[in-house]
């Protein structure tokens, strides 16, 4: 592993993804090395095919590399068992994504407390997060609804509070406000950025959604697999 520091969460190195289409080599990744300290608010930006969910993917243990190495909180996930892999994912990395994902036979409670349930976490302490995450996303007394009761942002914002009420060390966001309008994304990713400065909880989104642009205070630019721009912007 190259120099790191306490600070450093993600680290990956020489990282190469190479996929077949139709027997022709595809570097989706290609030769990438990036640093990512905590408490970040950092984008992954670029065109579609640029590798920014490729890369994304890698990050979480989602895809493997084809090269080279991927460090979280300075263990390396490369060398992980998948059940390994799986409990580590499951403690360290809320996942959000542009569909949601939600468990259509849960209800919103059920659905935000669910990681929790699998981390042993005691009931007392799961109904209090429950209540007071609800609460800052602005869905107090839709505890008992199902996600087909729900609206697109109302769904989304179910989706980030399930992400977020277990602490992980990290939140990967992939197009989190894709399927949403323009008023509802804004105000989640300004809930996302307040409980960035808050709690010091790292996010990392795959995005090329101007008003994640905007408000992320890194821009990490994706051309052909390749980092073609790493700019920090306050």
């Amino acid at each position: 592993m190259s120099e790191s520091t306490k600070n450093d969460l993600i680290i990956a190195e020489n990282l190469e993804k190479v996929y077949s289409t139709e027997g022709v080599p595809v570097n989706a990744v290609n030769g990438v090395n990036l640093k990512i300290t905590k408490g970040e608010f950092t984008a992954l930006v670029g065109p579609s095919g640029s590798g920014k969910t490729t890369l994304l993917n890698i990050i979480s243990g989602l895809d493997t590399p084809t090269k080279g190495n991927v460090w979280l909180d300075g263990k390396t996930i490369s060398s992980m068992s998948g059940r390994e892999l799986s409990d580590f994912r499951r403690d360290n990395i809320g996942f959000i994504f542009q569909s949601y994902n939600l468990i259509p036979v849960l209800t919103v409670e059920e659905n935000i407390e669910y990681i929790m349930l699998l981390k042993n976490i005691p009931r007392e302490v799961r109904h209090t997060r429950v209540r007071e995450i609800l609460e800052n996303l602005g869905l107090s007394g839709m505890e008992k609804r199902f996600p087909t009761k729900l609206s697109g942002g109302q769904q989304q914002r179910v989706a980030i509070a399930r992400a977020m009420v277990s602490k992980p060390l990290m939140i990967l966001a992939d197009e989190p406000t894709a399927n949403l309008d323009s008023v509802t994304g804004t105000t989640l990713l300004d809930i996302m950025h307040e409980l960035n400065k808050k709690t010091g909880m790292t996010f990392v989104f795959s995005t090329h959604d101007k008003m994640i642009m905007e408000r992320a205070e890194r821009l990490v630019t994706l051309r052909d697999g390749k980092i073609e721009k790493d700019e920090k912007r306050n």
